[in-house]
């Protein structure tokens, strides 16, 4: 299927991620209309068509299916009924399939256990007793996370192993969860990688993530890595989206260990906040990607034409706007959020460096 400019791509949620799509939508004469809760989000600022109604609000689902062409998504926290809902009715890209593996670290790590990807060593826990049994089989630093709903360090918590587990499990507030043993490493990298329906990839050169109070601070684009290991990290991610049988993007964190091994932490099938840098220092940015993905046109080429360090803006660091727009060679994107909170992601600033790392090209295939 392969939609023609003037189309009208459905995008569920209203944050920054699906704002920069819309806006690279609109670059390529498509239109987009934003499905949120919220009013006047960041999304529906930048396009004049928006329902702003409860996910699984099943008569505003219908209105939504019936005026677009296609449908992706900009989170992937969202209900599934309303999803294979929407799915019977128009183009759904990611698959609903997809989001109900992407949504639970459990789930999601017994995918990526399956199909043979490194992971870090992880157990399920139920309650303080069996986190209490998966501290003393681990038997040393841990992380205790939520299976689903977690983003930016909500819903984890280190431990260490004489950890109170009663305690620990009481402030987790969570059914489920799973405990991650603690990875030492060497730095933190990701990989997106685009996939079209017939299988064509196209997939960005690994980037360095640095974050502060969990929260990504800094990515440094292409990570600074040896060749083969950077090769090793984008045939992973690919594997992983053919897998997952994702059409659209597909995020993939990993951990790069102290002796050079890759270990994935998680998946994010949609547009990442690792990414951002693409839309300054590639020809085509990880949105556009998105757009030609789910709109079934040739992938563009992901290969970066400079280097770059992307910065998010995050409370009050956004209040140096005026600065940073006078700054020569500062790329500032500003997420027309009204509100800034501790931590709240209301911007990012990118600046290119000369060139991009030798041995770290994108790839197309």
């Amino acid at each position: 299927m392969r939609l023609v400019p003037g189309a009208t791509i459905g995008i569920l949620g209203g944050g920054q991620l699906g704002r920069m799509t819309a806006l690279a939508a609109a670059r390529l004469g498509y239109r987009a209309h934003v499905f949120a809760p919220e009013p006047d989000g960041p999304a529906a600022q930048v396009t004049d068509l928006a329902t702003v109604a409860p996910y699984d609000d099943p008569a505003a689902l219908a209105r939504f299916a019936r005026a677009v062409d296609v449908v992706t998504i900009e989170f992937e926290n969202l209900p599934l009924v309303a999803l294979r809902k929407l799915a019977r009715v128009r183009p759904m890209r990611p698959a609903p399939e997809v989001l109900a593996i992407c949504q639970d670290r459990l789930k999601e790590k017994a995918f990526l256990d399956e199909i043979g990807v490194p992971v870090t060593p992880h157990w399920p826990v139920r309650d303080g007793r069996e986190l209490a049994r998966a501290l003393r089989a681990h038997g040393g630093r841990a992380v205790l996370k939520t299976t689903r709903f977690g983003y930016d360090g909500k819903g984890q918590s280190s431990l260490e192993p004489d950890a109170d587990a009663d305690a620990a499990w009481t402030r987790l507030r969570a059914e489920v969860g799973i405990l991650e043993a603690w990875v030492d490493f060497e730095r933190e990298i990701s990989v997106i990688t685009a996939r079209a329906a017939d299988g064509a990839r196209a997939t960005y050169p690994p980037v360095e993530n640095r974050h502060e109070n969990h929260i990504l601070a800094r990515t440094v684009a292409p990570a600074a890595i040896a060749p083969e290991l950077a090769a090793e990290a984008q045939a992973l991610a690919e594997r992983i989206a053919a897998a997952l049988g994702v059409v659209g993007l597909l995020a993939v964190e990993m951990f790069m260990t102290r002796d050079g091994r890759l270990l994935v932490n998680e998946l994010a099938p949609r547009p990442h906040n690792s990414g951002h840098w693409t839309i300054d220092a590639c020809a085509t940015s990880q949105f556009e990607q998105l757009v030609r993905a789910v709109c079934g046109l040739p992938l563009g080429v992901p290969e970066p034409f400079a280097g770059a360090i992307m910065d998010n803006l995050l409370g009050a660091a956004v209040e140096a706007w005026p600065e940073l727009l006078a700054e020569p060679g500062a790329r500032v994107h500003l997420y027309g959020k009204r509100e800034v909170r501790p931590g709240r992601k209301l911007g990012h600033v990118t600046r290119l460096t000369p060139t991009a790392a030798p041995g770290s090209p994108g790839k197309v295939s």
